[in-house]
């Protein structure tokens, strides 16, 4: 068997016939903001060198600032210190740079989920699920539309934390291969946190990654629990409780297809 690289992707070879193909994506998991984004920004990268040349770096939700549910002032337009930072990384990487950022545009205030790439371009997602019990639906707007990015052959669905309890709007429609979930989730309520990232992967017959934060704020106390699930509800990888990290697993599109054609689920959802 030979092997051959290429980026990120990993083609093995038997007898001349590709039988199994990989992207690796790593999963970031750190204290979001909690000491000003300057000093974020610096350990987020000091993190990101640490990775194994991923196709796809993911950020917790809010990574720069933390949260800042009423404190309009720590956001930043399109053009900031903050999309640039992930632009500048995406670039030395050769890789995509995602996570969310508190957006000003047009006079409002978005949760943004923000996919950057290597040649600086960058699709968003609006945050659509606004956390009202914390009263984040007083301050952003929320998004509008579901959006699908497909990077180097893999189909992504963008998800901000509180969209994980949605299941109907991330109902997978047979367009996407990962959803991924960014998120401030604090540990008193882990449990639903770990359940759901499953049930959404087996479900929607599709890798999940959810990204989350550590340490502590005003909001709560935060153990991560970061991980990339598999199609049949496994983890691939997960990070350590608590413990401000880099974590690498491997999308193995060839037997996402595989499992896809075999137990055909997805062809009996329900349409709404």
């Amino acid at each position: 068997m030979n092997s051959v690289k290429s980026g990120a992707w990993y083609i093995l070879w038997t007898d001349n016939i590709p039988v199994n193909r990989r992207m690796k994506i790593s999963l970031v998991q750190c204290k979001a903001g909690m000491s000003g984004i300057d000093s974020t920004l610096m350990e987020v990268e000091r993190l990101i060198g640490q990775g194994t040349g991923a196709g796809i770096y993911i950020l917790p939700e809010m990574f720069a600032t933390g949260q800042c549910i009423g404190n309009m002032e720590l956001a930043q337009d399109m053009d900031g210190q903050i999309v640039c930072w992930m632009k500048k990384m995406s670039n030395q990487l050769d890789a995509a740079v995602a996570g969310s950022v508190l957006i000003c545009w047009d006079g409002r205030f978005y949760n943004r989920f923000c996919f950057v790439r290597p040649d600086g371009t960058v699709q968003t997602y609006d945050k659509r699920h606004l956390f009202s019990y914390a009263g984040e639906n007083r301050f952003i707007t929320p998004g509008s539309e579901r959006r699908i990015i497909e990077f180097r052959g893999v189909r992504i669905l963008p998800q901000v934390c509180y969209d994980l309890r949605f299941p109907i709007f991330s109902r997978n429609r047979d367009d996407y291969d990962i959803a991924i979930y960014v998120a401030n989730w604090p540990v008193k309520r882990q449990l639903s946190w770990d359940i759901l990232l499953r049930a959404r992967a087996i479900e929607n017959q599709a890798y999940v990654a959810g990204v989350n934060i550590v340490g502590q704020d005003e909001f709560g106390v935060y153990e991560g629990h970061t991980a990339l699930i598999s199609p049949y509800g496994e983890a691939v990888v997960k990070a350590e409780d608590s413990k401000s990290q880099i974590i690498t697993g491997a999308l193995d599109m060839e037997r996402l297809v595989h499992f896809r054609s075999k137990f055909p689920v997805l062809n009996d959802a329900d349409i709404n």
